[in-house]
């Protein structure tokens, strides 16, 4: 079976800047208010139906419809948040706003009385329905559950091929639009490899199991190729060389110094060395000895060199008291 090839991801959208999100909450507090408006107007003309129904208290009716158009909203929102929407619960606004808008419309005594009164509450649900696709949208996006739609142009260009993409979208459960494109078109090119190797009548001569796998849409099949045999050797082949590692050939030790050669070498090496730099760790690694006599060589290092500055120190005071001596004699 040939695999499919990988497509590119869409580029996602980017975020709304500050002016947008300004912009947006604008329009949303704009939007609820008019809805609300639409919801206050109509309570008089549910109240007077339903004084005239019998209700004791008409007064109840619209605010019980009024109220339960937000509910519900809200309820179809938070099921497409948890990922448990039901289709009927957006439908209840609706029938809920049909009923206020036929009473509005029954109120009105003039045709652009019936229409004004029949548009105001419907305001509400056309902004919940516009609040409620935006949160699926996103929560789709996010969770990839979300079915991609087909673009209209594809459906009046080419109708019966466009309804079977999206049958096959729907029935094996591929959402996104560019993934099902591009296994289109590996199914019609495995069609043409089919009707190739088998002829005219090759959906009777094809396997089964290639015929449902093509139908399907998922993978598309391959056809079986020749593997062309390989050409003859001429020569015959080298003979065979022996890549196992050698054992390496271990170098002659050196002979070993003694510790007054040590000494010597680590002189010379730290002769021009501060005292902060005259360490065990830069021995051992200068003079290559172990971690033991890198210590030793230090501590005999500093204490020739204590002493060399004692004994300078020592020199510097004999000569100072000799000259005050001879500065004393030649006074007297």
């Amino acid at each position: 079976m040939a695999t499919m090839t990988s497509t590119q991801d869409r580029p996602a959208v980017p975020p709304l800047t500050r002016p947008e999100l300004g912009l947006a909450g604008v329009g949303a507090f704009a939007a609820a208010a008019v809805g609300a408006l639409g919801l206050i107007s109509s309570f008089d003309a549910v109240s007077a139906a339903a004084l005239r129904w019998g209700f004791s208290s008409p007064w109840m009716l619209p605010i019980g419809i009024d109220v339960a158009i937000p509910v519900f909203t809200v309820a179809n929102l938070l099921l497409i948040r948890m990922d448990m929407a039901l289709a009927w619960v957006r439908f209840v606004p609706w029938v809920l706003t049909l009923i206020t808008c036929g009473l509005n419309v029954a109120a009105g005594h003039s045709l652009s009385a019936k229409v004004a009164h029949g548009t105001m509450p419907l305001l509400w649900v056309v902004f919940s329905e516009i609040g409620a696709h935006i949160y699926a949208v996103r929560i789709g996006a996010a969770t990839g559950r979300r079915m991609e739609k087909i673009r209209f142009s594809r459906w009046l260009l080419a109708f019966p091929s466009t309804f079977a993409l999206w049958r096959r979208m729907t029935l094996w459960e591929i959402t996104s639009y560019s993934e099902a494109l591009a296994r289109e078109k590996e199914r019609q090119l495995a069609r043409a490899d089919l009707r190739e190797q088998y002829g005219r009548n090759w959906r009777s001569k094809t396997p089964r199991r290639e015929r449902v796998m093509l139908r399907m849409g998922d993978l598309a099949p391959a056809t079986e190729q020749e593997v062309p045999a390989p050409p003859p050797v001429e020569n015959p082949p080298a003979p065979r060389v022996d890549t196992a590692p050698r054992p390496r050939r271990r170098a002659p030790a050196k002979a070993q110094r003694t510790f007054e050669e040590l000494l010597t070498e680590a002189r010379e090496e730290t002769a021009e060395w501060a005292d902060t730099e005259l360490t065990a760790e830069r021995l051992r690694t200068t003079l290559h000895v172990s971690q033991a006599n890198a210590r030793t060589l230090r501590d005999t290092l500093k204490g020739e060199r204590a002493e060399g500055r004692l004994l300078h120190a020592v020199d510097e005071n004999a000569v100072t008291d000799s000259r005050q001596d001879d500065a004393s004699a030649e006074a007297a």
